[in-house]
C-alpha cells in the first residue's frame, strides 16, 4: 500500500454500519474484490471472508469485532473499518465511529430500518458524521426501495435524498438509474461490470420527478445555486456533485444509493460515491483536545503531517503472533519505529516497536505512521481504548469514549487451583480488549466474574477463553446485573467509637441519603463545616461511603442514583484518624440506605420482534406474561414488527421460546434501554435467594 503516494485530499477514512444481516461484510468483501485487494470475494456462508476472520464469526455468520483494511479506488486510498451489527457489540461501533471521517449505513431492502440502524444513526448524529445510505438486498423477495426510503424519512432523517433508483424488483432487479447523470447502469448475467444504457421508458417519468427533487434539494444548500435554480438555470452535473459533496460533509444531505452486494449490483457506484461525497481528512475541522492537567484549555490538531503527533487508541487486541497490539487513528503529525509516544492518562512514555497496516487479521509492517493512517502499534502497553498517544513535547488529551454499563454477568470457577491465575489473567486480557466486558473477583466464592451487554456477548467471551487460552472453567448461569437504590430521603447520625484508655478511635457523622433520577449514579457532597469535620477527613468519608454502596446494602448489588450529603459531624483531636471516618462513613451510609425505603432496580430491554401476522397475538400475549409491554406494531413487508419493552430477567432464553411460538420463523433483537424498579414481591424473592446463596456479607 503506497500510502505516501496518496495526497491527503485523496484519502477517505470510513466505516460501514448496519443492523445484523443487512449485508455489511458481503459489501466489504465486494469492495476488496473490485479494488483488487483480493481475487475472489469471500462468502459468509462459506466461512472464507477476509474481514470476519475469527472462528466464532465464521461459524455464526456474524461480525463480532471491528476489522480494518485499506484499498485503492480511482487514485483514492480508502481506509475501511467493518463493524458488528449485533446490538451486544455496539461498543465496537461507538469506538470505531469516533476515529473515522465518514460512514456508509446499510439497510436491508426487506427489513428496512431496524433497531441497530437507529442506534448507529443516533451515535452518528452525536458525532456529526457525514454518511451515505445504501439500500441493499433489493434482489430479495419482499424488498421494496420506496417503503424503506419512507422508513428512513420517518425514523432516521428527512435529509435523505435518493441519487439512484432501482431497475427491476426482487428477482428481476438488475441495475440502478443514476439520477444526476440521467443514465441506467445494468448488470447482465454474470457480467461484473455494468453496461451504460438509457433510462428505461417505464422509469422515465419517476426518474424525472425524483431528479427534480434531488436537484432542488442540492441547490437549497448553496445560495448561488439556489438563485440560478429559481431563475430557471439548472447547474451542470459536476457543479451539482460538488455542491452535494459540500452538503454531505456539512450534514445537510444524505445521499441514498441501492443495490445487491452479493450479486455485486451497485457496488462500483457505491465506491464512486464514497470518493465523490465523503470527506477527506482535510475537509473536516481539526480535532480538538485539552492540555493535560488543564482541561479548560482547548487546543487543536490539524490533519497535517508537519503538526505535532497525535493519535487516538480505539481498539486493543491480543494478537497470537505479535502480542499486545494497539489500534490507532493518527490525526496529526508522524512517528517512526523507535520513536517515543506519550500517554497523558498514565503519564508514561513508551517506545514504538513496530507499526502495521491492517487487513483483517493480516498485517503489513511499515516504518512510519502519519496523519490519516489507521495502524496497529506494538510497543505501547499502557494504552486502553480511548487513550491519546501524542508527542511528548506537545501533549494533548482527546475526548475519551463513554461506554454503557454491563447488564448481565457470569461467574467463572477454574477447573483446578493451578489454573486459577491463568483464568484471572485471561479474563483481564479479554476486558482490556473490550471495554464493555468488566471483570471482577468474589473473594467469598473465589470466583472470577465477567459482566457484559448480553447473553451472546458473554457466550463469545467464554468461547474465547476455551479456544484462545485453553481454559474450561465452570460457568454459572447468566445473572442479571441488578442495582439498588432508595425511594425517599433519610438522615442518620452515626458514631464510631473505641476509647478505652490510650490512643482510641472516634468519628461522628450526620448524613443524608436521597434519591436521584435514573442514570445519575452516586453523588457525594459535603455541607459540614471544617470546624466540625476537618477537610482531611472528608475524602476518607467519601471512600467509606462509595465502597459500601458498591458492595450493596440489601442484596449485594451496587447502589446507584443516590445523593449522599455529609451534614455535620464531630471529631476528637487525639483519637480521630482518617480510617475512623472511613469506617463511620461506611456504617452511616448503610444505616441511611436501610431507612430510605431501599429497593432493587432491574435492566429493562427494548425488544424488537418480526413475526408473521397470524403469530402476533400469541407473541404479544407472551410479552405480557413476561411483565413486558408493547409500544408499537408496524407492517414491515410481509412481516409484522412488534416494538416493546421487557425486563432482562424475563427475556433470558427468549430465542428458544420465540422459535416455539413462531415455528422457527420469528426473529428478535434485545437492546438495553433503562433501569426500572423491581416489583416488591419479586425484589423480596431475589433478596431471599441471595441470602440462601450466601451472597450477602454480614454487616
Amino acid at each position: 500500500m503506497a500510502k505516501k503516494t496518496t495526497s491527503m485530499e485523496r484519502v477517505r477514512i470510513m466505516g460501514i454500519f448496519a443492523h445484523v444481516d443487512a449485508g455489511k461484510t458481503t459489501t466489504s468483501e465486494a469492495f476488496l474484490y473490485y479494488t483488487g485487494r483480493i481475487h475472489r470475494a469471500g462468502e459468509i456462508d462459506e466461512g472464507d471472508t477476509q474481514l470476519d476472520w475469527m472462528e466464532q464469526e465464521r461459524e455464526r455468520g456474524i461480525t463480532i469485532t471491528a476489522a480494518a483494511t485499506a484499498f485503492h479506488w480511482k487514485r483514492h486510498r480508502i481506509n475501511l473499518i467493518d463493524t458488528p451489527g449485533h446490538i451486544d457489540f455496539t461498543a465496537e461501533v461507538v469506538r470505531s465511529m469516533r476515529v473515522i471521517d465518514g460512514g456508509v449505513v446499510l439497510l436491508c431492502g426487506v427489513g428496512g430500518v431496524e433497531p441497530q440502524t437507529e442506534t448507529v444513526w443516533m451515535h452518528a448524529n452525536r458525532d456529526s458524521l457525514p454518511r451515505l445510505l445504501f439500500i441493499n438486498k433489493l434482489d430479495r423477495i419482499g424488498s421494496d426501495f420506496d417503503r424503506v426510503l419512507d422508513e428512513v424519512h420517518e425514523r432516521l432523517t428527512t435529509k435523505a435524498v435518493p441519487v439512484q433508483l432501482p431497475v427491476g424488483r426482487e428477482g428481476d432487479f438488475r441495475g440502478v438509474v443514476d439520477l444526476l447523470e440521467r443514465r441506467a447502469l445494468i448488470w447482465h448475467g454474470d457480467d461484473e461490470d455494468p453496461t451504460v444504457e438509457p433510462v428505461p421508458a417505464s422509469l422515465e417519468e419517476q426518474a424525472t420527478a425524483v431528479r427534480q427533487s434531488l436537484v432542488e434539494a442540492i441547490c437549497e444548500t448553496d445560495d448561488e445555486l439556489l438563485v440560478a435554480w429559481l431563475e430557471g438555470h439548472e447547474p451542470d452535473v459536476e457543479t451539482l456533485k460538488g455542491a452535494l459533496r459540500r452538503a454531505v460533509i456539512a450534514n445537510e444531505l444524505v445521499p441514498v444509493l441501492c443495490g445487491a452486494s452479493r450479486e455485486h449490483i451497485g457496488v462500483q457506484p457505491l465506491l464512486d460515491a464514497i470518493v465523490e461525497y465523503l470527506p477527506a481528512p482535510v475537509d473536516l475541522k481539526p480535532i480538538l483536545g485539552s492540555v493535560p492537567d488543564n482541561g479548560d484549555e482547548v487546543i487543536e490538531r490539524p490533519d497535517d503531517e508537519d503538526a505535532p503527533f497525535c493519535a487516538a487508541a480505539f481498539k486493543i487486541v491480543t494478537d497470537p503472533h505479535v502480542g499486545h497490539l494497539t489500534w490507532v487513528r493518527v490525526f496529526s503529525g508522524q512517528m517512526g519505529v523507535g520513536d517515543t509516544v506519550y500517554n497523558p492518562r498514565t503519564d508514561e512514555m513508551e517506545r514504538v516497536g513496530r507499526i502495521y497496516y491492517l487487513h483483517g487479521n493480516k498485517r503489513e509492517q511499515v516504518e512510519r505512521m502519519a496523519a490519516s493512517d489507521v495502524v496497529g502499534l506494538v510497543g505501547p502497553k499502557s494504552a486502553v481504548t480511548g487513550d491519546t498517544l501524542c508527542d511528548p513535547d506537545q501533549p494533548i488529551i482527546l475526548e475519551t469514549f463513554d461506554f454503557p454499563d454491563p447488564v448481565i454477568k457470569v461467574a467463572l470457577k477454574p477447573e483446578s487451583n493451578e489454573k486459577r491465575e491463568k483464568l484471572r489473567e485471561a479474563v483481564r486480557r479479554l476486558s482490556d480488549e473490550d471495554p464493555t466486558l468488566q471483570h471482577g473477583y468474589d473473594p467469598e466464592t473465589e470466583e472470577e466474574t465477567l459482566a457484559g451487554m448480553g447473553e451472546l456477548h458473554l457466550d463469545i467471551a467464554v468461547d474465547r477463553l476455551q479456544r484462545e487460552f485453553g481454559l474450561a472453567p465452570k460457568i454459572s448461569p447468566p445473572e442479571v446485573a441488578y442495582r439498588e437504590t432508595v425511594r425517599r430521603s433519610f438522615e442518620t447520625v452515626t458514631t464510631y467509637k473505641k476509647q478505652s484508655g490510650g490512643h482510641g478511635h472516634f468519628a461522628e457523622l450526620e448524613l443524608r441519603v436521597e434519591p436521584l433520577a435514573r442514570g445519575e449514579g452516586v453523588v457525594f457532597e459535603n455541607e459540614a463545616s471544617a470546624a466540625d469535620v476537618p477537610k482531611d477527613f472528608i475524602r476518607p468519608v467519601e471512600k467509606g461511603v462509595r465502597d459500601a454502596l458498591e458492595r450493596g446494602i440489601i442484596a449485594g448489588y451496587p447502589v446507584t442514583d443516590v445523593k449522599v450529603t455529609v451534614l455535620d459531624g464531630k471529631y476528637h483531636e487525639v483519637d480521630s484518624a482518617a480510617m475512623d471516618f472511613e469506617i463511620a462513613g461506611s456504617i452511616a451510609v448503610q444505616r441511611a440506605v436501610k431507612g430510605a425505603a431501599p429497593t432493587l432496580l432491574e435492566p429493562v430491554m427494548e425488544i424488537d420482534i418480526n413475526v408473521q401476522e397470524e403469530q402476533v397475538g400469541s407473541v404479544v400475549a407472551d410479552i405480557g406474561r413476561r411483565r413486558g409491554s408493547v409500544n408499537a406494531m408496524k407492517v414491515r413487508g410481509e412481516l409484522r414488527n412488534i416494538d416493546g419493552e421487557v425486563p432482562l430477567s424475563e427475556a433470558r432464553g427468549y430465542a428458544t421460546d420465540l422459535r416455539s411460538l413462531t415455528k422457527g420463523r420469528g426473529t428478535f433483537t434485545l437492546e438495553f434501554d433503562h433501569y426500572d424498579i423491581v416489583p416488591d414481591d419479586i425484589a423480596e424473592e431475589i433478596i431471599e435467594r441471595r441470602k440462601e446463596e450466601g451472597k450477602l456479607r454480614q454487616r
